[in-house]
């Protein structure tokens, strides 16, 4: 990761930037879900989508259909975004609250997999990310279905990160006040499976428990 490039410099609170490999990819191992903009026709775009990490590079899917997956086909420049919130930061004043994060930005331009077995392997990448040890489980992907998908990617080499952890960061003369001050903890929790109709009698497998 290049913390030469112009684009990868905060403009502010660049003490926060962070170009480790490690950190920005345990970042992107963590998150389920990015946000890819771009520009269409002079007019900004933005897609909020799914992703998943492999090795160096960020990896979507979408159908053939999609004008989305295919405008990005074209190899025109976006901006991918990815966040993971721990906490709410509350201050003493309203001006210092804050939000404890963790986050990633990527410039790059999208590389179309044709290789049809690379797509295959997406697919399960993606599929045991979101939901671990399921790709095995599952009846097998239809090479009908992976002729369907488009499959994007995009190279790693011009991400940053960018974190915020702590404590809030009051005046010192506001932490005297008798105003509560702290963090309040976040988290995504994965609660128990609900089946749907064909599955009501289909002992819920381990993997998902």
């Amino acid at each position: 990761m290049e913390a030469t490039d112009p684009n990868l410099i905060p403009s502010r609170l660049a003490k926060r930037a962070n170009y480790d490999e490690a950190i920005i990819f345990a970042i992107l191992d963590e998150a389920l879900f990015c946000t890819i903009s771009y520009v269409l026709e002079g007019m900004p775009a933005s897609i909020p989508t799914s992703f998943v990490r492999y090795e160096n590079k960020v990896y979507i899917h979408g159908s053939v259909g999609s004008h989305f997956i295919r405008e990005l086909d074209k190899g025109i420049p976006v901006c991918i975004t990815f966040m993971v919130v721990d906490s709410l930061v509350v201050a003493k004043s309203g001006f210092n609250h804050s939000v404890n994060y963790r986050s990633v930005v990527l410039f790059a331009n999208a590389e179309k997999i044709e290789n049809f077995q690379t797509k295959v392997n997406s697919f399960e990448w993606l599929i045991d990310k979101m939901v671990p040890g399921s790709y095995n489980y599952l009846r097998p992907v239809k090479d009908s279905e992976v002729n369907r998908t488009i499959v994007l990617a995009f190279d790693l080499k011009n991400a940053s990160a960018k974190l915020r952890q702590g404590m809030p960061g009051d005046e010192e003369e506001d932490k005297l006040l008798k105003i509560w001050s702290g963090i309040i903890p976040l988290k995504t929790e994965r609660l128990k499976p609900i089946p749907d109709e064909s599955s009501l009698d289909i002992v819920i497998p381990r993997h998902l428990i």
